[in-house]
């Protein structure tokens, strides 16, 4: 067994292999379900590659814990799917969607709630989605809302300096008007944060009712407007590395090429998911056009 100073530990393996992310085995590693050469693993322990280890009494393969290529994918989410690998009630979930893997599985980096729509990214490796989901990195989530009630100054005032919910105190880094009249206005608002359905419940808190809620960001990646709701495209070679830069990775690992049954030689570039950010619906489909999503541009 390596010393404290050798090898890699445990979780990072196992997550870079594809297994999940390393919060997830972390907790696996605490529930007994991760082995390591036939003992229980400890949290902390670390491995040179030389071992046998188990997940759930099913060997890992070597081929699966050597260096693999990686993806990366963003997703358009409908509303009306689930962010879970299965549902007991048969509902649809983002999963069925994505492209089968011959090696690994795909790991959703944050969640949307059901009546939730918008950008979701997909990664294989572990470590990157668990860096993009820590607290820590202070990553930004935009997303387009539509608030239903009088929506008064002093609400956006409340919004940005933080409102008191049961699971502690939330605020808006950023708050813009982007288009309604009337009960029915559109705001975007930026996050650092992914409580559960934190934006629908900060504006509970004062007092007004979001009717929909659709992400156009996550950090640097703006959903891309070619991007049609139910489909998916890989991330360029521009964006995974300014995933890596704001999830603080110098990992070299290689990135896979994914194929789709209709994949087009023309190179697709990002723009806007709406007709413009000043229309009464800056969630529909509309036509695109070449300028950022986002009122605030690309921000890291």
């Amino acid at each position: 067994m390596p010393t404290d100073n050798q090898g890699q530990r445990l979780q990072k393996v196992l997550a870079n292999a594809g297994l999940g992310s390393r919060r997830e085995i972390e907790g696996w590693i605490r529930e007994g379900r991760i082995r390591v050469d036939g003992k229980p693993a400890q949290l902390g322990m670390r491995v040179s590659g030389n071992e046998s280890i188990a997940v759930d009494g099913k060997p890992v393969a070597e081929k699966r814990l050597a260096a693999a290529p990686r993806y990366a994918i963003m997703y358009n989410k409908p509303e009306g799917e689930l962010v879970t690998r299965s549902d007991p009630e048969g509902r649809s979930t983002v999963f069925d969607r994505l492209p089968a893997l011959q090696q690994g599985r795909w790991i959703s980096v944050g969640r949307l709630d059901i009546n939730s729509a918008g950008l979701l990214l997909f990664t294989t490796d572990g470590e990157l989605a668990n860096r993009l989901m820590h607290p820590a990195q202070a990553i930004e989530r935009e997303y387009a809302v539509r608030v239903h009630g009088q929506v008064t100054d002093d609400m956006l005032k409340q919004l940005v300096h933080g409102v008191q919910l049961e699971d502690g105190k939330a605020r808006f880094e950023d708050i813009v008007s982007s288009g309604g009249e009337g009960t029915n206005r559109w705001f975007h608002i930026v996050l650092m944060e992914g409580r559960k359905r934190e934006v629908r419940r900060m504006w509970e808190a004062v007092g007004a009712t979001v009717n929909r809620l659709k992400r156009v960001r996550y950090g640097p990646i703006i959903l891309d407007s070619k991007v049609k709701v139910g489909t998916w495209r890989e991330l360029e070679k521009s964006e995974l590395k300014e995933l890596l830069l704001v999830a603080g990775l110098k990992d070299k690992r290689p990135w896979g090429k994914l194929t789709k049954p209709d994949d087009r030689k023309k190179k697709i570039k990002p723009g806007s998911p709406w007709k413009s950010r000043g229309s009464a619906d800056p969630g529909g489909e509309g036509k695109s056009r070449k300028t950022s999503s986002s009122p605030w541009g690309k921000r890291k």
